[in-house]
This record gives C-alpha cells, structure tokens and sequence, in this order.
C-alpha cells in the first residue's frame, strides 16, 4: 500500500533500523492493548527529534497519513492503524536516549519514548519518581498525549499538572520543531502552548521530548481494604478520611465484587483477605504516606491509619462497616491485577469515564439495576480512582452470549452508557484515555460545532498534514 520510493526515501532519513516493513515484524504495531487491529503501509522508528522531524516532513510532503504511537497500552484505537494499510504508524520506541537528571528542581529531561517503569527505575536510586501510577507501562510521550490520571491522582494530579516543557514535531512540510522544553514551574509570559499538546491525542504535533516535575519516593506507607457500610456510604467515608488525614491521603481506590472475584479467578495465588473468602459488594483501597523515614517517638503509619479508622468506626451513622489493615505490596497486588482479571471473564467492553464525586457511585448503581433488562449476559465488572470522580465502567459479556452476534450490539451499548454518563449524570465519556477512533462519533456528538470548529482550525494551524486517529472539527 505504499510505493517503493517511499520506502527508499524514509530509509535514507531514518536508516535500516528506523523503517519496518515485513508483515510479522510490524503486527506488534498493528495490535492494540484491546482487541484492536489494523494494518500498516509502514512503520518508522525514528530515534531523535530531528528524526522524527525530517520524517514527519516527507510524510506531509507526500500525503502520507501518520499515526503516532507510544507505547500501544490505550484502549480506544488511538495508537493503530485502521485496517486499509494505508497509514503509516510512527513509534516513539526508539526516542530513548535523553535523560538530564536535574535533582536540585526536582525535575527531569527525557526522551518521550521512556517506559514508565525504566523512567521510575532510574530515578530510584536518587529518591525521586514519576508520581502516575498505571497499571499499564505506557511510554512517557503517549502519557503526555492523553494526559493519564492513574491512582495516586488524589495526591499527586495527573500528567499536565507535572509536566514543564515539551518539545513537539509539527505535521507540516517542514517538520517544525517547536521548543516548549520549560523546566520553570512559574512562567506567566504569555500563553502556556504546551497544554495544547497534553491530552490531545497527538493530533496537534508529536511530543518527542518533555520536561517532567518528580516528587520525592514515600518512605513510608500504611495501606487498608475498607469495607463501606453500603455505596451511599462511600462519599461519607472519602471525606472522612481527608478531613481527618489530610495530604497524608494519597489513594483511595474502589473496586466492585465482581472485579475482585474476576481477578481471584484469573490470579488464584492473590491473598484473599476477606472473611471466609466472601468478597463485600464493594470495596475500597486507602494508602496514605509519608516521605521521611520513621522518626523516632513519631508514631507509625499503621498507627495513625488504625486510629482514623476507629475513629471513623465509632462516629455517628458510621460509613465504615468494616476494614483490614495489611501489607501494601500485597494490597496494591490486587488493585493492579484488576484489569487482567477483568478481561478474562470474557469479551471486554471498556469505558472510562468520570464525574462529581458524589455521583459516581450513583451512576454505577443505576447502571447495575438496569443492565439486566437492557442487556443481558452483561456483568458489570467496576473499579477506578474514586477519590477524584473516576471509574473504569468495565462491561464483561459471556464467550457463549448471542449479543456477540449481533453487529449492533456494541455501538447501542455504548450508545446506552454514554448517554447516562453525559446526559444523566453530567459526566466525561473519557477521562484518561483520550478519544481515539473508538470514541470519535462520541466526540462529534457531544462536542458544541462552535468548539469543534475551534479545534478544527487550531489543528490546521499546527499540524495540517495527516496525523493522528482522532478528527477535530
């Protein structure tokens, strides 16, 4: 699907290593993170920014479509090809070079091809981290893209609140490179260009190198699976626990039955800390931390998280029915093997969405009462970051299922859910994993024309060339 001279061309700007075009060696670019699969005319690899300049450029040039890809751990088909092989796929795999350590502003300067597990593995042994914590291990520049949120958001925010600078290839024929590479954390002089490439999917330029806040690695850390005494208890308890805690609440994660039962299933050797193994209707995970050692006579976080409880427990109307107090290793074993687990019940139906806090449980529940009469042979499977309005409202369907048959199914469910998010509920029908093709006819109906219009002309401004999955205007 694209013609030889290309193929020549692109390898002279990016050399052998830089261009992939057998079809086994370019399926791992071709396959998603959930159920996705397209076909690419090529792949490109560049390894610097000025590479990734120079093919961004002839790309334009020549009316090639790019899609850029990170690490390829999104769920909404924004980091594929679609399946005409005719887009040509860009991988940030190989941007890994760059890593300036600047300890004394806390701050790093890398590639955007960094995993954030190699990122956090460099920083360790200077007691600082990358404070996004993922069950995935995306890569830095596909974070940055869609503006990840991950568990600790309630401490530490997401990606745009901890990012400085970036440097950012613009889909046009000269490959601009636009130098956003800040490591100031105030710098009121004028507008801020680098929130237009946070969260937009790429579709605006290609981040290739960023400029990152770091927070210092907790030395301490006191974790706990609460019990709430019924779903319209949950808010009461989150508000307990802050006011009562304060920034020491860095996590307060909550996860249906169904989800932990999926992930005891899937993952037999997990500890079950639940008595006589009978997982509660819902659960909640609660980490709170410091970032000093123990001091001496200080009292421990086990301490101090036991005592809230009680205190908690003993309050009139108690929201807390019951809790366990145990290792966080352990404890964060199980949150992070949820999505795994989900997706082996069955057929996995993902959707990520948010609201006020004092929705969200409202939301799951109207949801559960009436899946049965909706859709049958649908579990909801529910768990996410409750402490800042956000839920993975995963949807399981039976292997066995005739809904699986049916070639609408998907589009009405989907239809369904966003429209009780959205219009029932005020919510976001996406709020971490950006917009993708997946997403897109969602984007175009609920966005007003006016700010699609906006966004229009804001990507032609930048990036008129082909670039990403998603279409504004």
């Amino acid at each position: 699907m694209i013609d030889e001279h290309h193929i020549d061309a692109l390898t002279k700007i990016l050399g052998d290593k830089g261009v992939v075009t057998g079809p086994a060696d370019m399926q791992a670019y071709e396959t998603g993170a959930r159920y996705d699969q397209g076909r690419a005319a090529v792949v490109l690899r560049p390894s610097t920014t000025a590479e990734v300049s120079a093919a961004v450029a002839y790309c334009v040039r020549n009316g090639l479509a790019l899609i850029p890809q990170s690490g390829n751990t999104g769920v909404v088909s924004g980091s594929t090809p679609d399946n005409t092989g005719s887009e040509t796929v860009l991988s940030l795999d190989r941007l890994t070079r760059q890593f300036e350590l600047d300890s004394d502003n806390r701050s790093v300067r890398v590639d955007a091809g960094f995993r954030l597990s190699d990122l956090n593995r460099r920083l360790e042994e200077h007691d600082l981290f990358f404070p996004i914590d993922l069950g995935a291990d995306p890569r830095i520049g596909g974070m940055i893209a869609t503006n990840t949120g991950g568990s600790r958001f309630l401490k530490y925010g997401d990606v745009r609140r901890n990012t400085l600078g970036l440097k950012v290839v613009l889909a046009d024929e000269d490959g601009t490179v636009l130098d956003l590479d800040c490591d100031l954390r105030k710098n009121n002089t004028g507008v801020d260009w680098k929130q237009i490439f946070i969260g937009t999917t790429g579709a605006f330029g290609i981040v290739t190198e960023c400029v990152l806040n770091l927070e210092r690695v907790p030395k301490q850390t006191a974790t706990a699976f609460l019990v709430p005494a019924s779903g319209a208890h949950v808010l009461p308890l989150l508000k307990a626990m802050e006011e009562r805690l304060g920034a020491y609440l860095s996590a307060f994660e909550g996860m249906s039955r169904n989800a932990i039962a999926a992930t005891f299933a899937h993952v037999p050797s997990l500890k079950n800390p639940f008595q006589g193994g009978n997982v509660p209707d819902y659960v909640i995970l609660a980490e709170i931390s410091r970032t000093w050692p123990p001091r001496e006579g200080e009292q421990s976080l086990d301490a101090v998280l036991e005592g809230v409880l009680a205190e908690i427990w003993e309050s009139e109307e108690a929201p807390l029915a019951d809790a366990f107090v145990g290792p966080p290793h352990e404890i964060w074993t199980l949150r992070h093997a949820l999505p795994e687990g989900v997706k082996h019940l069955g057929k996995l139906i993902a959707f990520d969405l948010s609201f006020r806090r004092g929705d969200i449980m409202a939301f799951c529940d109207h949801m559960k009462a009436e899946m049965p009469e909706k859709f049958p042979d649908v579990t909801v499977c529910d768990f996410g970051h409750i402490g800042d309005g956000g839920v993975h409202f995963n949807l399981v369907v039976a292997k066995d299922s005739p809904l699986l048959s049916e070639a609408s199914f998907e589009q009405r469910l989907r239809e369904w859910v966003f429209a009780a998010a959205v219009e029932q509920y005020g919510g976001s029908f996406s709020a971490e994993h950006a917009i993708g093709r997946r997403n897109q006819a969602f984007y175009d109906f609920y966005t007003p024309e006016k700010l699609k219009e906006m966004a229009g002309r804001l990507k032609t401004l930048t990036s008129p060339g082909k670039l990403g999955s998603m279409h504004f205007g």
